[in-house]
């Protein structure tokens, strides 16, 4: 943040003083590397497509040292944006501790690593770390599966409890902190899948990747990134299997693909974006820009098979351990207000019952904003990969969750919108960095009212984050 308090206004010089190759460079060799020729002009040499026109030059330099500071690597910037959105969330945890009332998991008024490693299900990853899943799913008097561990996946709480036994440091120390750490990763990793996977939207729109990166940070729920939960490897490793896949890493991808499978149930959707990215690359080699053979076909299947693999592998797990083939699903249930795991069904009952009679209204409204936000110009600008990631896994949550206060966190899963979101406005300048900085501004207020207002937990009952 500057000195005037204006962190919107801060990232947006840095990402638009940063050198040339930051943008158009770095976009023709994403154009490369994604597409496999680069194709940016017409016969007479004029722009092929108008949004792959040069961008407007850089703002004036500013003073000495802020030359310095733009000069800096791009990962530089990127930790530091993630470092200083860290510590406003961090400020909003410890605010919001200062009103917590005595809860189960600890006393009133918790310390800030007891608020982000104990809470809500951070409680269920740590007894997983410390213990096991149970061989035998519980049940009450009507053999009604109850709430159990399976319904949590392994990869997080086995990372944890590694890290807790090279260091001797406990649960509510160690989660904390490796979450932390694993969310500055897929900062990094968010920062290249935009730079490669996105190369027309980078070259659209100045400093797009580290723009995208602070809006990511900004986002209303992304505090759960500092917290005991696994949505920050999830995210690591959907960007990670994105890039892989774009920079046509397929072996790495599959590595990931199948990590995704142990860490949260979203593994499902990435089998789309493989379909995709073998028809782009399908379709650009009968267009002779590229090359497409059997043995590239034969590696994209596999990609897919492990995606489809990943997608069932843990709940297949659950059904071989405990005996009983839809344990999962059955678990699943127990936490819904209506003991039925059936695609799309929870949208016929819980929006009445959050909003009554303006719940049918909301609910297509909601739809209607997601879908302009995939159709903009600003989202066909994205990369097929990460325009189909996007699409695909907001289908894919709409189909399997029932909507309720968590919805809002499932949403930071779908990262790319943000770099749509930032190019949304590209010209001129002061137009671009007033979107920008509203926008910024906007999320990093809803982030901190999102704390307070879920994060506290009410002992005589509450609603998960």
């Amino acid at each position: 943040m500057s000195g005037d308090g204006t962190p919107g206004a801060d990232v947006e010089e840095v990402v638009d003083a940063a050198p040339g190759p930051a943008t158009d460079d770095v976009a023709g060799d994403a154009a490369t590397a994604a597409h496999g020729t680069r194709h940016v002009t017409g016969a007479a040499g004029e722009p092929a497509d108008p949004d792959l026109a040069a961008p407007e030059p850089a703002a004036p330099a500013g003073p000495a040292w802020w030359r310095r500071v733009a000069a800096w690597p791009w990962w530089v910037h990127v930790l530091l944006v993630w470092a200083a959105s860290r510590v406003l969330v961090a400020g909003a945890f410890l605010w919001t501790s200062t009103v917590q009332e005595a809860t189960h998991w600890a006393s009133a008024n918790p310390s800030y690593l007891q608020f982000v490693g104990l809470f809500y299900d951070a409680g269920w990853y740590q007894q997983i770390a410390e213990g096991a899943y149970p061989a035998e799913l519980p049940r009450d008097d009507q053999g009604l599966v109850q709430q159990n561990a399976w319904a949590f996946f392994p990869l997080f709480p086995a990372l944890v409890r590694v890290v807790m036994q090279l260091t001797g440091g406990t649960w509510v120390v160690v989660a904390p902190l490796v979450a932390t750490a694993l969310g500055g990763a897929a900062m990094l990793v968010v920062h290249e899948c935009v730079r490669y996977g996105a190369p027309r939207a980078v070259a659209a729109r100045p400093g797009l990747p580290l723009a995208s990166v602070a809006l990511v940070c900004a986002f209303p729920t992304a505090a759960v990134l500092q917290v005991a939960y696994t949505e920050a490897a999830a995210l690591l490793l959907i960007a990670t299997s994105l890039l892989l896949l774009v920079r046509r890493q397929y072996a790495w991808a599959v590595l990931a693909i199948l990590a995704l499978g142990l860490t949260r149930a979203v593994a499902l959707p990435m089998a789309v974006v493989v379909v995709v990215h073998a028809g782009a690359r399908w379709w650009r080699a009968r267009r002779g820009e590229d090359t497409f053979g059997p043995r590239e076909a034969a590696g994209l299947a596999g990609v897919a098979a492990a995606a489809g693999l990943s997608g069932v592998a843990w709940p297949a797990i659950c059904g071989w351990v405990t005996g009983v083939p839809d344990g999962y699903l059955q678990t699943q249930e127990a936490w819904r207000g209506v003991r039925e795991v059936t695609p799309f069904h929870g949208w016929t009952y819980v929006p009445q019952f959050w909003l009554g009679e303006w719940g049918v209204p909301a609910m297509f409204a909601g739809f209607a904003l997601v879908a302009a936000v995939l159709v903009v110009p600003a989202a066909w600008r994205l990369g097929p990969e990460l325009h189909a990631w996007s699409a695909a896994y907001l289908l894919y949550i709409v189909a399997v969750i029932e909507p309720g206060s968590s919805l809002a966190r499932f949403l930071l899963l779908a990262f790319p919108l943000a770099a749509a979101t930032v190019g949304v406005v590209r010209r001129p300048t002061w137009a671009r960095r007033l979107w920008f900085g509203a926008i910024l501004l906007l999320m990093l207020g809803l982030q901190v009212l999102w704390v307070r207002q879920m994060w506290e937990f009410n002992p005589h009952g509450d609603w998960p984050p």
